[in-house]
């Protein structure tokens, strides 16, 4: 499993993920799917590794 997201790509991911779970997890939001997402999203971010980008032949990561 290389990866496939870079440095800003995971930077804004996981704060958009925890954006989302925070989000969730309030009253008004739509608590199961935000949170589901968040994780998800949270989840690429921590591993530097995204299947959408897998499929699509997306590749954020600096060539080393």
């Amino acid at each position: 499993m290389a990866k496939n997201v870079g440095g800003i790509d995971r930077i804004i991911r996981a704060a958009v993920g925890i954006g989302l779970i925070y989000w969730g997890m309030t009253p008004e939001g739509p608590m199961l799917a935000g949170g589901m997402i968040g994780f998800v999203i949270l989840l690429t971010a921590i591993f530097g590794w995204c299947p959408a980008y897998k499929l699509v032949g997306v590749n954020t990561c600096k060539a080393k």
